[in-house]
């Protein structure tokens, strides 16, 4: 028994043993640890976003486009306020009141230039359906008439009541007058838009910016901006007078 105990001993002694370098050691993974991963500092880092700007987004920042842009904008914007007024006053016929404002398109022809009605005459209201226009010199009457004609707003008739004194009866509006009203604003809401193109195509013509440059796109988009304004005015007024398209 002893014998079978050494000889098992000896045999243990002889058996060889691997060894794994010291140097080894760190790269060895045990089942379930978990690996770590150490990152040069300094190196390949990240930078941070927050400050960067979409090119939607970018300003134009040429002295002479952003001089060009705001001339641009300047001859859109007038005409689409031009506009608004204009529909206001429709919106003011087509809803039966009448007011002094229904003859601020008229333009009288005197000493070789135009001037409102208001410089030439007075203009009120008799009976909540008559507009009285007196006229500060009675030599001026045929120009006043030729202007309240050549205006041609609708149910405007001048009658002379005498030397100084014009009346003009305001027919209560038809369903057909309210429609031509609407009409009406629809050509000039197109003459706005073809305007607002034109000046759009000059400016980018002057400026012969480069394809998909900052400058073409804020151009567009301020021609898209005025041409949607003029739209929303459209639909307004069309909805204040109830007329269909």
């Amino acid at each position: 028994m002893s014998l079978l105990r050494l000889a098992m001993r000896n045999h243990a002694l002889r058996t060889t043993v691997t060894a794994i370098p010291l140097y080894q050691t760190s790269r060895l993974v045990f089942p379930g640890a978990i690996q770590q991963r150490n990152y040069a500092k300094g190196k390949n880092k990240m930078k941070s976003t927050d400050r960067l700007i979409p090119g939607s987004q970018q300003p134009i920042t040429d002295k002479a486009a952003l001089e060009e842009y705001n001339k641009a904008s300047s001859s859109m914007s007038t005409s689409v306020e031009w506009f608004r007024k204009e529909c206001q006053g429709l919106e003011t016929r087509a809803s039966g009141r009448v007011t002094p404002a229904m003859l601020s398109p008229v333009r009288v022809k005197l000493d070789d230039r135009d001037h409102r009605l208001e410089e030439i005459a007075t203009v009120g209201v008799r009976d909540g359906t008559i507009l009285l226009v007196t006229l500060f010199d009675e030599k001026n009457m045929k120009l006043v008439e030729k202007a309240l004609y050549d205006s041609k707003i609708p149910g405007v008739v001048p009658h002379r009541q005498d030397e100084r004194t014009i009346k003009i009866p305001i027919p209560k509006p038809t369903v057909d007058a309210r429609k031509e009203l609407f009409n009406g604003a629809k050509r000039k809401a197109e003459e706005i838009r073809v305007h607002i193109r034109k000046q759009h195509q000059a400016s980018i013509k002057r400026g012969k910016y480069e394809k998909h440059s900052i400058e073409l796109e804020e151009f567009q988009k301020l021609a898209t901006r005025q041409i949607g304004e003029v739209d929303a005015i459209l639909a307004s007024l069309q909805k204040a007078i109830g007329s269909s398209k």
